[in-house]
């Protein structure tokens, strides 16, 4: 009977063993960040920081590669109307995208801009607010075959943001309008600067993150199951020069957050669904399997 009853168990833990594709599984995150949305590293201290999108706190959090809650600060007078990216720029200040924007209704797109968190003393800290607006959206909200005015991806690049729009048009086109805005406070036009049609199934054609590696010759933009990756472009044609490389996963999942850890190595982070989902996931590029 024992016999019998070990290569059953055997086949069972094996049949259950969540496939994660190409992905390597570092950790599951906290529950705190169940609807995280977006991550960056800001030191070689294998920790993150992570942000959670609408009806979620106005809170940062530093989390290790081992799952556990290193720190929480609190962004005074922010608030989370649709907290959904985070990056930083060279000295390591963070920016938060709070310009989350489903129904395409919202005339208060907002980032906000926190010191390096190593200077922050105590659980809170004033945040410096930056405003913008999209000059080609007329109505609000627009037509459905024209809502391109959703964001959950922007990076940091030479003094500018850089928005890549998130589709919700219908009948779905596929198309991402990319815009850039002054990285400096006050309010803002953002200028359009290229627009691009990434696929058109609907759900895996969607950008819902982006990064720039540290050396600024690659950017990624991530999706549900796939990463995007441009390099080779010149100064910000990220699109129109250079080479485009579609990495599939291999996995789908609500993945939102993304971030380099080096030139080489993406950290991927998804929402919980369920009892799945809330992980942190890295992909190493030299070992993708095209």
């Amino acid at each position: 009977m024992r016999k019998l009853i070990l290569p059953l168990i055997y086949v069972f833990v094996v049949g259950c063993t969540p496939n994660y594709g190409q992905l390597r599984l570092l950790t599951r995150l906290p529950k705190e960040l169940k609807e995280n949305s977006g991550i960056e590293i800001i030191a070689c201290d294998s920790t993150i920081w992570a942000v959670n999108d609408s009806g979620n706190k106005d809170h940062i959090y530093q989390v290790g590669f081992d799952g556990k809650m290193r720190r929480e600060i609190k962004l005074k007078k922010a608030g989370n109307t649709d907290w959904e990216e985070i990056t930083k720029d060279n000295d390591n200040n963070l920016y938060i995208g709070d310009f989350g924007n489903n129904n395409n209704k919202r005339k208060d797109l907002t980032i906000y801009k926190i010191p390096d968190p190593a200077t922050v003393k105590g659980e809170e800290v004033e945040a410096e607010k930056i405003t913008f607006h999209y000059p080609e959206q007329k109505d609000f909200p627009p037509k459905a075959k024209h809502k391109y005015y959703d964001a959950e991806a922007f990076f940091f690049l030479n003094g500018y943001f850089y928005v890549f729009t998130k589709n919700r048009s219908t009948p779905f086109d596929g198309l991402s309008f990319l815009y850039r805005v002054p990285a400096r406070k006050g309010h803002h036009k953002a200028e359009l600067i290229d627009k691009y049609t990434f696929c058109t199934d609907k759900e895996g054609c969607r950008v819902t993150a982006a990064a720039i590696s540290p050396d600024e010759k690659t950017v990624a933009l991530l999706g549900h199951d796939k990463v995007w990756l441009f390099s080779g472009f010149t100064d910000d044609n990220f699109f129109r020069v250079g080479t485009r490389e579609v990495v599939e996963l291999g996995h789908s999942s609500q993945k939102e957050g993304l971030c380099f850890t080096d030139n080489h190595t993406l950290l991927i982070s998804d929402e919980a669904s369920g009892s799945s989902g809330r992980n942190l996931y890295e992909l190493k590029l030299d070992d993708i399997k095209n």
